[in-house]
């Protein structure tokens, strides 16, 4: 059991550093919202972004269990036994972006020197088809039985400092599963056996729905482009014309039956044609009531 005083010095440590871990915290985080290979495109490497300290009370709770009679934790040495005080999620979409995101840490671990390694990169999983893609990369593989799935990076400033910050890359139907464990089980898991049996169906459906996201991706990337067509220029449609019909003045001859009233002739004021047709059109709209008929009405 952990000795009270040791866990408040450790406490008072954590307090001490709490101003310039988040300014690496912030660092960190900055890194993976501006980088510009990492936001690029329409569908960018990196979805989102997201950072923690780490709550004291938390703190306390993880110091007093990780504490052992021959390696105790105290403010001498909080950094090295406790390596997320400062806390960074990085949130993609689906698997194989992972490959980039983690080409680009390695170039700004490695070939920079920007960051320093506390152990190498881990990866945790449930699924045996993720963790042979996990090994593909080159992370150590930890299967997890509670469905938790996810790859820790825990860098610092420089070797020497007492500074660290865990970098989670994890997919967003994986943050679903991450964020209701959390709730449920963190300090302090549930007594609820319905509630871890659920948690174990959700993993399940997360895992699902991440290999699906990763199958509509692989379908988008094998299918060819698209074919766009230039646009036709447009041509406005021909102005609507009517035609004047002339019928022959044909005089009214009576059947000898009363129709009621006496039969007239209407001359037109324009001779028609020979044919009954004219040869001229004009726009409609111009004619008005132009329109002559040889018949009585």
């Amino acid at each position: 059991m952990q000795d009270a005083a040791l866990t408040d010095a450790a406490l008072r440590a954590f307090d001490e550093m709490n101003h310039e871990l988040r300014i690496f915290m912030s660092n960190v985080r900055t890194w993976f919202e501006t980088h510009p290979t990492l936001i690029a495109g329409n569908t960018p490497l990196v979805h989102s972004v997201k950072s923690r300290l780490k709550d004291r009370e938390h703190l306390r709770a993880k110091i007093e269990k990780k504490s052992r009679p021959d390696n105790l934790i105290d403010g001498s040495n909080l950094g090295q036994r406790v390596t997320d005080l400062a806390g960074v999620r990085v949130l993609h979409l689906h698997q194989e972006q992972l490959t980039h995101i983690h080409a680009e840490i390695e170039r700004k671990i490695a070939h920079r020197g920007d960051w320093v390694l506390h152990e190498p990169p881990r990866a945790y999983t449930w699924d045996p088809e993720r963790k042979s893609f996990y090994e593909a990369i080159g992370f150590q593989v930890h299967l997890k039985p509670s469905s938790y799935t996810s790859v820790h990076y825990t860098v610092r400033p420089r070797q020497d400092s007492p500074l660290c910050c865990e970098i989670q890359v994890r997919t967003l139907f994986e943050e679903i599963w991450g964020e209701v464990d959390h709730a449920l089980n963190y300090p302090d898991a549930t007594d609820s056996v319905a509630c871890r049996e659920q948690l174990l169906v959700l993993g399940k459906v997360v895992g699902a729905g991440s290999r699906l996201v990763d199958s509509i991706y692989r379908t988008v990337a094998a299918e060819p482009s698209p074919i766009v067509q230039p646009e036709q220029p447009s041509v406005a449609p021909a102005e609507s014309v009517r035609t004047v019909v002339y019928a022959p003045v044909v005089p009214a001859v009576s059947s000898g039956i009363n129709t009621g009233r006496d039969a007239e002739t209407i001359h037109s004021d324009v001779a028609p044609p020979a044919n009954g047709v004219a040869n001229q059109t004009q726009p409609a709209g111009l004619m008005g009531n132009e329109s002559h008929q040889g018949s009585g009405s």
